[in-house]
């Protein structure tokens, strides 16, 4: 057994501290809760030069699979992390690499899946896996989180297959526990062993064809060489638990149980509820009662045969699903279940519970419960366990008024001829709110001020699509709502796509007289990032003219999932995908340009706004609306001050996005119909400051002052300086 050392982790930690230790090449990741802690904590081991991980921040989950997959055939060893819809959204990537037949490992965090929307931790993202190809081990505990992905590598390489770790988000990723990891990476990268590559993509002497396309007999003859890797890695499997337990002490085995060696009646499920059953197991057996538990530590290939040999003497088995295969009588663990018992020619009476569905805790009792179900004729072969019944009322009272086209229509402000006319703080005072005043948001935060002010200059009636985000997040918790008009949720990455069928179908409705005629405005929010993973279904909206408006307030992070790095984050920016340390100086590229990159798309009218001026933010809402009801899509971008990740203060937030602004950073202009017009010149004011004197007003950029960080002061004045001046430029010459 090898030298050892007891810490004090969660199981997010504890993989990234495995990931570190094998010494991977490359990760391509996108921020996503419960999982996003991984890509966090080797962030901060990248920064102070404890690995030398290349670190891919893609713009969605999609991406970061593909940059998986991409170093992975170019023979890197690959490490990926996510949940839920990221785990959805880059599924069509995960039988691609199945079936090429290039290993990696990815951590799925497991988590509901929406919608609703719910950020806690079950199983129906998991069982979407089951038929990608990939082996998946599942780890109970944070030790197990942190010996899996050790194994998993040397599994993934062995059968030349990619492989998943899996647990439970929450329960496992996020709570600490005591756990024993290896003093020395070397210890680790032995067990690992060498990378060998049969047939090296990089070799220019001897060039390959990865992916070709395939007919009959030959694709036919890649799954069933697949179904031979599944074998091959079912036979690998134990064999792998023990040559790791000789270096760690530590025995695993497919299947794990407690008192299943005489149980009647006995308890299966999945992760950290296993050790939860273990103390009612260890009760009623202190009782006479011979019941058992058993989990799984290996979901993919089945280990159906194992699980029959250990549950050998039950009769009466509670299988209980984290998901529900909806329609199939059972969660996809309980079906795997039963057809191990037909296989094998078992006679035991199973029933399915589904139960713990968003993250819903599972105590000592829960399970006690369960198995006092198991040999009940009374108790269904199907059911939901902790289920609340609702009120008699079929609907609720809305606690909102709505607000009605006509309180709306107070003519502070009219696009005459293109041309805004009124709009001036006074005279919008009167506009009736389309949000409840209150809100969850935390102090000082720009999504409701952004907001609001952009209501302001829309006097007609509104429909609203918003990205997940902070500005959802704060205003629809269940079964509340701040919005008094029409409010639809979709993901980050198809928000402005969804709003357009919205909007197609409204307008279809209109045109048969099926519902009144008027004017809408259907308008998208979207923040924390969404217009990176979201940008290509608001780039084919644009492209496609659809009458809506999309607004952006951009706060420059992810910052409802802890404020990871996005595309808009400030170059030298810190955040907990891009921290400070002597090998690091935060975020490594320039933020992006969405206002040009929307332009691009020849849409008519496009601008950007902020609160530190409040009229010009208003009149631009007005002739935004004015197009996206007349012509087709308009943008606005409004900078949106995040005191919690920029480090200041809520009370100068004000201050600090006048400073965005008056340095040019944030500039105010628009662009309508192709002509661009500075809305607001700061050095024709005598107000344009250096940058520096911005990002000394945040503790997110703070440390670039410090003298051995100038050069990258010095590089993000110079690029202000030039997108400013090609600003002018296209102004000037009314491009």
């Amino acid at each position: 057994m090898k030298n050892q050392v007891i810490t004090f982790a969660s199981g997010n930690e504890m993989a990234a501290k495995a990931i570190k230790q094998i010494g991977y090449d490359l990760m391509g990741y996108y921020p996503i809760t419960p999982s996003t802690q991984i890509a966090e904590n080797l962030d901060i081991m990248r920064a102070s030069g404890e690995t030398d991980l290349i670190m891919i921040a893609a713009e969605g989950e999609h991406s970061a699979a593909g940059i998986c997959y991409g170093a992975a055939v170019a023979g890197g060893r690959v490490i990926n992390a996510t949940s839920a819809n990221g785990l959805l959204y880059a599924m069509e990537q995960f039988p691609v690499q199945a079936g090429t037949r290039y290993p990696m490992v990815m951590n799925v965090v497991c988590r509901t899946v929406s919608g609703p929307l719910s950020i806690k931790g079950d199983h129906s993202d998991i069982m979407y896996m089951l038929n990608a190809g990939w082996p998946i081990l599942f780890a109970v505990t944070a030790q197990q989180v942190y010996d899996f992905n050790i194994i998993a590598l040397k599994l993934a390489e062995q059968v030349r297959l990619p492989v998943v770790v899996a647990y439970d988000g929450f329960f496992t990723s996020h709570q600490k526990c005591r756990c024993f990891m290896f003093t020395q990476d070397e210890t680790v990268k032995a067990f690992v062993g060498d990378k060998k590559e049969e047939c090296p993509f990089l070799d220019l002497n001897h060039p390959i064809t990865v992916g070709s396309y395939m007919n009959e007999p030959d694709l036919i003859n890649n799954r069933y060489q697949l179904h031979h890797a599944m074998e091959r890695a079912d036979e690998v499997i134990e064999k792998l638990f023990d040559e790791y337990y000789e270096i760690s002490g530590r025995q695993y085995h497919k299947v794990e149980g407690i008192g299943c060696e005489d149980a009647k009646e006995a308890l299966v499920l999945l992760g950290s509820s296993y050790d939860t059953a273990t103390e009612a197991v260890e009760e009623l057996r202190s009782q006479g009662n011979k019941v058992g538990a058993a989990t799984l530590h290996v979901l993919r290939p089945f280990p159906g045969k194992e699980l029959m040999g250990l549950l050998q003497h039950a009769s009466d088995i509670v299988v209980a699903d984290r998901q529900d295969s909806y329609g199939a009588g059972g969660g996809n663990l309980s079906l795997e279940v039963r057809s191990a018992a037909q296989r094998y020619e078992r006679q035991m009476h199973i029933k399915s519970i589904i139960y713990g569905l968003g993250g819903k805790d599972f105590f000592k009792e829960d399970a006690k419960e369960m198995l006092t179900m198991a040999g009940d004729e009374n108790r269904p072969d199907f059911m939901y366990y902790g289920i609340t019944k609702g009120k008699k009322e079929k609907t609720q009272k809305p606690l909102l008024a709505p607000v009605t086209a006509e309180q709306a229509r107070i003519h502070a402000t009219e696009v005459i001829d293109h041309k805004v006319t009124g709009g001036n703080l006074n005279a919008v005072t009167a506009m009736p709110g389309r949000l409840a005043p209150g809100h969850g948001a935390c102090p000082g935060c720009g999504i409701p001020v952004n907001l609001n002010l952009l209501l302001k200059g829309i006097e007609d009636p509104v429909v609203f699509l918003f990205q997940t985000g902070c500005g959802m997040i704060v205003s629809t918790a269940y079964p509340k709502t701040a919005f008094k008009v029409p409010y639809l949720h979709n993901l980050f990455q198809n928000g402005a796509a969804t709003l357009s069928g919205v909007a197609e179908i409204c307008y279809r409705k209109q045109q048969k007289g099926e519902i009144p005629p008027g004017d809408i405005i259907f308008v998208m929010v979207s923040g924390d990032g969404g217009m990176d993973i979201g940008m290509g279904s608001a780039l084919g909206t644009a492209l496609r003219g659809h009458r809506l408006l999309i607004f952006e307030y951009d706060n420059g992070g992810y910052m409802n999932t802890g404020y990871q790095l996005s595309y808009s984050t400030p170059l030298g920016a810190k955040s907990s995908t891009s921290h400070v340390g002597k090998n690091q100086y935060g975020k490594t590229f320039f933020h992006k340009d969405m206002p040009r990159i929307m332009e691009a798309t020849g849409i008519p009218y496009v601008a950007t706004v902020a609160e530190s001026n409040p009229t010009d933010f208003i009149r631009k809402a007005a002739k935004a609306a004015y197009y996206a009801k007349t012509t087709g899509t308009a943008y606005i971008k409004a900078i949106s001050a995040c005191p919690l990740n920029w480090n200041d203060k809520p009370a100068t937030e004000r201050r600090v996005i006048e400073a965005a602004v008056d340095s040019c950073y944030f500039p105010l202009y628009e662009v309508e119909q192709g002509i661009t017009t500075i809305s607001y010149d700061p050095e024709k004011t005598g107000k344009k400051i250096p940058v520096s004197d911005w990002l000394s007003m945040m503790g997110r950029t703070k440390h670039l002052l410090k003298p051995e960080y100038s050069h990258i002061v010095l590089k993000i004045q110079d690029e202000i300086d030039r997108r400013f001046a090609e600003l002018k430029k296209r102004a000037e010459q009314n491009l």
